[in-house]
């Protein structure tokens, strides 16, 4: 597909001008896909990885769409936490601001009043779903005059059991309203209800190309004794490096494991459901700074962090399929940025999380067989580092070993 820029894609001057304050003068692949199909008034589905670049697919048509002194709400997003929903209005503001428009994000965790009264005043709403019935059976406003419907990560607001809410919200919504339909997956189940909520629509999927993905993201598995974890990590965050996301199984885990790496000298925060909103918010705020280079977390947790710095996502305990390690990798080499995703993989897991790579494609490297069949190169911490993801060749060739016998690396 030849380059176009968002001007001719039918973007307005002021939505244009807005994004080349940012830095943005050209569309990614998955913006050139859907922008003028939505600035038209069809509705879409989009099959896109997370990290593409899908929320200004949506946000700059929707800017464009929504007169500034019409009726409000009037557009409405549906995202499945309360942290992509934070990051949606961060992403999507400057483009509505340029058109006068207001935005803002509904979610729990915080007090009803001055958010219902914000809701009302806005044009674009960003709203997970059950703060979102709150509020509409509180009268706080109506969905009447909503023009464009989007539900972004919609599979994952499946996967968490937000069916029901999202099926009485829709059926408050117009329906000749607009709707645009975003998701890592249009098949199975997500597939059906897309199409249930949509009207002769356009679909649209952008893949990016293996080697594209093989740029941005290395992926190393790292085996290693079970109690030698936290030494292992601790090795890893010793390298150079910008920020890292280390991924957990459980809320207790996760902060077990930020005051172990706090006693040796890695300052971390842990962000998981047992936490206010307020504290998730200043967690990830220190995170994104930089204040905190390490921000330890839970799958639920996690969804919808979109931190541009991420170099590393790391796999301190593995995941437990294909789909989850996809997310959680997505996190780093964002819409084309390098990154380093790293598993801790310990002798018991090694063929499980073997053929969870196979069956992703990637070069895993592990011994399946239960014997090391060669020794790790040094530590991390000790080679030419490479945030970026670029260099590490036995990285690239397949996975660093570890089996605990020597101090001085892997």
């Amino acid at each position: 597909m030849s380059q176009q820029s968002f001007a001719e894609l039918g973007v307005s001057n002021a939505v244009v001008g807005a994004l080349s304050a940012r830095g943005f003068t050209e569309p990614f692949a998955v913006q050139r896909l859907t922008i003028a199909d939505v600035l038209a008034g069809r509705d879409v589905l989009v099959k896109s990885p997370t990290g593409s670049g899908k929320t200004l697919a949506f946000g700059i048509p929707i800017a464009d769409r929504i007169a500034a002194d019409g009726p409000r709400p009037a557009a409405l997003v549906l995202a499945p936490t309360r942290e992509l929903a934070t990051q949606i209005v961060e992403e999507i503001t400057d483009v509505a601001h340029a058109r006068a428009l207001k935005v803002t994000a509904v979610y729990g965790g915080v007090g009803l009043t001055k958010q219902s009264r914000d809701a009302a005043r806005s044009h674009i709403l960003v709203a997970t779903p059950g703060r979102l019935e709150d509020l509409l059976a509180r009268r706080a406003f109506s969905l009447n005059a909503i023009r464009i419907l989007v539900l972004d990560e919609a599979d994952r607001m499946l996967d968490m059991g937000f069916r029901p809410a999202v099926d009485r919200i829709v059926a408050q919504c117009p329906k000749g309203r607009q709707t645009l339909f975003f998701s890592a997956t249009l098949d199975g189940e997500t597939g059906r209800i897309a199409k249930a909520y949509t009207r002769d629509a356009t679909r649209h999927e952008h893949t990016p190309p293996a080697r594209e993905e093989s740029m941005a993201v290395e992926h190393r598995f790292v085996a290693v004794d079970h109690d030698r974890r936290v030494e292992v990590l601790v090795e890893e965050l010793a390298g150079e490096r910008d920020l890292a996301l280390v991924f957990v199984r459980t809320k207790r885990g996760a902060d077990r494991l930020v005051k172990r790496l706090g006693t040796l000298g890695v300052p971390a925060a842990a962000m998981h459901g047992d936490k206010s909103q307020n504290q998730r918010e200043r967690a990830l705020a220190n995170f994104q700074s930089g204040h905190v280079d390490t921000l330890v977390a839970t799958d639920v947790a996690a969804r919808g962090i979109d931190v541009a710095r991420i170099s590393h996502v790391i796999n301190f305990d593995p995941p437990e399929d294909q789909d989850t390690y996809v997310h959680r990798v997505g996190r780093t080499g964002r819409a084309g940025r390098p990154g380093i995703g790293i598993t801790l993989v310990g002798r018991e897991q090694r063929r499980e999380i073997g053929m969870l790579a196979h069956g992703l494609g990637i070069d895993h490297g592990l011994d399946m067989g239960g014997v090391a069949v060669r020794q790790a190169g040094p530590s991390k911490a000790h080679r030419p580092a490479h945030a970026g993801g670029g260099g590490g060749g036995s990285a690239r060739r397949g996975a660093t070993r570890s089996y605990g016998h020597r101090r001085g690396g892997r």
